[in-house]
């Protein structure tokens, strides 16, 4: 019974947000608790939540204030520069151009917000696209990938969720990762490279006037002006001037002289991140632990007075307040799951049907099913619902959850153009292209950075 219910339970939380009928959170929160009445365990829910939350904390520390950390260099114009130099890079040569956008979205990545790459890369290469008569699908496509693979970052999201779902520390999932993601990267690169020269046998290597060379230059665009990210979807996807170049209606440029620009300190804003970076990847202290020092760090040196603190925090804490609510409201679905015992009955029901052949291979088994399944469902589904039964049953054939956890993050740069990733109405609306015809282009793409992903992953022994 307790395997039924359980299978029940994870299709009704992924029809509901899948057709959009709860949110995530709510799904999150509510139908475990109900499930958890239902097979009798209704009692033990206060305690199923409570040991969950203190599961969950320290991801939901370092999510906080890594979205703090990162938009507070984003406001204090450490990534300005970086974004200028690409943009003369490319200069008019197709080529540079595309490579320069698959270089600007990964960059931007960093921050670990989609909507706010898409709204910085897409603001800085349509005006050049545009005038160049290059295709859009091909900005599209790029910046979805490889907003995907940095996408697997520990603040992005899917790794703190599988990290939060398997109980795992997600500097254990993540570091180890870093050279097959380092692979899925340069897949990238050599994929824009190519859609680069095609475009360039296309149209040739053009000229910019002097004036359109310059506009491309106001960068890191929000909508409705406020700091990046806090915009929405429908102030994003305002139209675009009919003339080439023209920047959209909805388009409003955070000013080069805004307030929050710290230029005197931007050596040590760079330091900063290199040094918190380089302290991650080491894992000299856990990451939630670096995150509160480096944002309260930033926070004082840029920012001395207690009302621009508090300024840039209120910028940032619509986002702040999504992600980790969503970490805490999972306490609730893992702890149920966890707690009345249906996902040990689930997974060996799976194990039971899995073919002994495939059993010790099943990194591999998940790593494959990653790609369409993250595609087919948002990523609470997948790392909250799916991934868990897959940890168990590879548990039961010696397979470490960790191993699961790596193997399940492959599908990601797919992930990033499913229907069911707001980000992606940000970028194809920004960029004026059709769901449809971004698909076409950009799914074929993408599964194959995904499985050069996984390839290395098995050739470093990582999955």
């Amino acid at each position: 019974m307790l395997t039924i219910l359980g299978f029940v339970m994870i299709a009704t939380f992924l029809v509901l947000i899948m057709m959009k009928k709860m949110s995530p959170m709510a799904a999150l929160v509510l139908i475990p608790a109900l499930f958890c009445v239902l097979v009798g365990q209704g009692a033990h829910l206060g305690d199923y939540v409570v040991k969950g939350i203190g599961d969950l904390a320290p991801t939901a520390a370092m999510l906080m204030f890594a979205i703090i950390y990162f938009g507070v260099m984003i406001d204090v114009g450490l990534f300005d520069p970086i974004v200028r130099g690409i943009l003369r890079f490319c200069k008019a040569d197709p080529m540079r151009i595309v490579v320069g956008t698959a270089v600007l979205a990964a960059v931007v990545s960093l921050d670990g917000d989609g909507s706010t790459t898409f709204m910085i890369t897409v603001s800085a290469m349509y005006p050049l696209y545009r005038r160049l008569k290059m295709s859009l699908v091909v900005m599209t496509g790029v910046a979805a990938t490889a907003n995907g693979v940095m996408n697997t970052l520990p603040w992005g999201g899917p790794t703190a969720r599988v990290a939060t779902a398997l109980k795992l520390d997600a500097g254990e999932v993540f570091v180890p990762m870093i050279p097959a993601l380092a692979c899925g990267m340069a897949a990238v690169l050599a994929l824009a490279y190519v859609l680069g020269r095609r475009e360039r046998k296309r149209l040739g290597v053009l000229t910019l006037g002097t004036a359109d060379a310059d506009e491309p230059a106001q960068v890191l665009v929000t909508a409705g002006g406020g700091a990046p990210g806090a915009g929405t979807a429908a102030t994003t996807a305002g139209g675009a001037g009919d003339a080439p170049g023209a920047p959209d209606e909805g388009f409003q440029g955070l000013d080069p002289r805004r307030a929050t620009l710290r230029p005197r300190l931007y050596w040590f804003n760079a330091a900063l991140t290199l040094a918190l970076l380089t302290l991650l990847i080491l894992q000299t202290l856990p990451i939630p632990v670096l995150f509160l020092l480096g944002a309260a760090l930033a926070l004082t040196v840029n920012f001395p007075r207690m009302t621009d603190q508090k300024a840039r925090i209120a910028a940032h804490a619509e986002n702040v307040l999504n992600v980790s609510g969503m970490v805490f409201a999972a306490a609730v679905f893992t702890g149920v799951l966890t707690g009345t015992g249906m996902v040990d009955h689930m997974a060996h029901w799976l194990v039971g049907n899995i073919p002994d052949a495939l059993g010790p291979h099943m990194g591999l088994v998940t790593g494959i099913l990653s790609v369409p399944l993250t595609y087919l469902m948002s990523n609470d589904g997948f790392y909250f619902g799916i991934v868990p039964i897959l940890a168990e049953a590879g548990a039961a054939h010696g397979i470490a959850p960790v191993e699961i956890a790596r193997a399940s993050l492959v599908g990601q740069p797919l992930h990033m153009s499913s229907p069911l990733v707001p980000a992606v109405f940000v970028l194809i609306g920004m960029a004026k292209v059709e769901f449809g015809d971004h698909t076409k282009f950009t799914i074929k793409w993408a599964a194959l950075t995904s499985l050069v992903i996984l390839c290395a992953g098995l050739l470093f022994g990582i999955v």
